[in-house]
């Protein structure tokens, strides 16, 4: 299917016109839920399709599904992707255990590169979410009932990386 920047759509018998840029409006200020399995990037975020179709139309996300979800927003030209499973864990020190090693992998730079000067959770090599500031981090963990293998501030250059320059 081509990619078009607008849409009319008919989810649980309703119609909608759904644009792009409007979607990526409603978005911006609303962090990310979860990743389960299936996601789409909106403004450089991972979303879980469901989440994103229900915030713009209102429909409770019972009237639809992730597969119609994530057709309607990769037809909007949204990519779209399936959680990987993690790498396999490289022993790295872990502070809170004295002389043991606890299991777990770091993300790459690349898996980071989206969050250029955001606050981040990861865990098991995966960013959980990202926002601008570290107390909208430990809500959104706190909300989800997560735990995060570490946070912090992806640095925006190097001389931020290697503490060169105040942020």
């Amino acid at each position: 299917m081509a990619e078009t920047s607008r849409k009319t759509v008919t989810i649980a018998k309703r119609r909608f016109e759904l644009r792009r840029d409007r979607i990526e409006r409603a978005l911006r200020e609303t962090l990310p839920e979860p990743i389960t399995s299936h996601y789409v990037v909106i403004g450089r975020r991972r979303y879980p399709p469901k989440q994103a179709i229900g915030l713009v139309t209102g429909l409770d996300r019972a009237d639809f599904t992730t597969h119609q979800a994530r057709r309607i927003l990769t037809g909007l030209g949204f990519p779209a992707g399936r959680r990987s499973r993690p790498p396999s864990p490289e022993p790295v020190a872990h502070p809170a255990r004295r002389g043991a090693q606890a299991m777990r992998t770091r993300p790459t730079a690349e898996t980071l590169e989206p969050f250029v000067g955001q606050w981040v959770a990861t865990k098991e090599g995966e960013v959980l979410v990202a926002a601008p500031e570290p107390s909208a981090v430990v809500g959104w963990l706190a909300e989800h009932r997560r735990q995060a293998d570490s946070m912090f501030r992806v640095p925006s250059d190097e001389l931020e990386a290697g503490g060169l320059t105040p942020w």
